[in-house]
Order: structure tokens, then C-alpha cells, then sequence
């Protein structure tokens, strides 16, 4: 088993301990599957109202800031909007835990702020646990294979001198036989799935 010791010295504790009050808590592997920067900083300031499920008004400058846009970026409010907004917005929706959307605020014409609803997506749908084989879409033998793929768990599983996207194949090919799929059942739970008794 590896193990890592760290030590802080007595200047950094205090600070250790103010971490719940200073920063937003949240589970890693909801910004896991982001891809954009803006994407990630977009989760976490939602993340800061997840009890109220609405943010206040964030000014426009404000909002910029927060996102980690730099001032020579995006000037113009549709390319800030088409490049920054809504494809973060569009990642959250698909990769998260929550569906996110936004109400502009306007001065005159000019978008002046922004707030933001969002609401907790539904947890997957339990699968019974007898009988188990679950019949995938392409699109999703592509998705969880290389999920799988990607598990520490199952790295040991790939073939010598196989690639990660060829040992994903390999998967996806099992995932779709009703005899090979089993094996997968415990990862693919660890992914999301949750099992349910089937009633008779």
C-alpha cells in the first residue's frame, strides 16, 4: 500500500482549519468530465448558492472575473456569451449533477448582470439485480467503456502494449455480449448504476 506523510508547520494549521469557511465544497468527480476552464470556475460558483438554488445578481465585470476571463477577451457581449456562457453552461448540463440555466439583466440595452438557476439532476434509475444484463446504446458502450477504461481497477485488465482506446474497445465489445457484460457490473455500479431487487 503506498502511503504519503505530510507534516505543517504551525503557521499553515490555522489555516487548515478555516478551509469549510473560505472555500465551496464539492465532489470531484462532478468537474471530472469538464473539458473548459470557464466550465469548472462556472460549477464552483454555483456551487456557492447549492442551498438556495439561485445566485444573487453577479455584475457582468464581476462575472468575467470570476471565470478567469482576461479583460482583452470576449469583449463584445455575444462572443462572451456564444464563447465563454453558454459552453460552459452546455458542459455543466451534460457532465454534472445539476442542470444549470441563466437570466440576464439589462440597463437600458446594455446586459448589465447575470443570475443563475440551476436544480439537482434525478439520480439514475436502480436496475434490478437479477437478470442484470443492460442492453447499451452505441453511444453508451462508447461512453462507459472508456470510463471503464480509464478505472485503476481495471488496468491491470488491458492487454500488453494495447492503448487506452484500443483496451476501451475491447470493453465496449464485452459490455454489448450478454455473457461478458457480468464482470463489468461492480464498475459500472461504482459509475453510477444502483441495483434494485426485481419484484416478482
Amino acid at each position: 500500500a503506498g502511503m504519503i506523510e505530510l507534516q505543517f508547520t504551525d503557521d499553515v494549521i490555522p489555516l487548515i482549519t478555516r478551509l469549510s469557511e473560505q472555500y465551496t465544497e464539492y465532489d470531484l468527480k462532478q468537474v471530472s468530465e469538464l473539458q473548459s476552464e470557464y466550465a469548472i470556475r462556472l460549477y464552483e460558483l454555483i456551487m456557492q448558492w447549492k442551498s438556495v438554488g439561485k445566485t444573487n445578481k453577479i455584475a457582468t465585470d464581476d462575472l468575467r472575473k470570476k471565470l478567469g476571463v482576461k479583460p482583452d477577451q470576449y469583449k463584445e457581449m455575444h462572443n462572451f456569451k456564444a464563447r465563454v456562457l453558454d459552453h460552459a453552461k452546455k458542459q455543466v448540463n451534460e457532465h454534472t449533477d445539476i442542470t444549470a440555466d441563466y437570466v440576464q439583466h439589462k440597463t437600458g440595452r446594455v446586459i448589465t448582470g447575470f443570475t443563475f438557476t440551476f436544480k439537482q439532476k434525478k439520480a439514475p434509475e436502480p436496475i434490478a439485480k437479477d437478470n442484470v444484463y443492460i442492453k447499451m446504446t452505441a453511444d453508451q458502450l462508447g461512453t462507459f467503456s472508456k470510463k471503464l477504461a480509464a478505472l485503476p481497477e481495471l488496468g491491470s485488465n488491458a492487454p500488453i502494449g494495447k492503448s487506452t482506446d484500443e483496451f476501451a474497445a475491447i470493453i465496449a465489445s464485452d459490455l454489448a455480449d450478454e455473457n461478458k457484460q457480468m464482470r463489468y457490473i461492480p464498475y459500472l455500479e461504482k459509475l453510477g448504476y444502483k441495483y434494485k431487487k426485481r419484484k416478482i
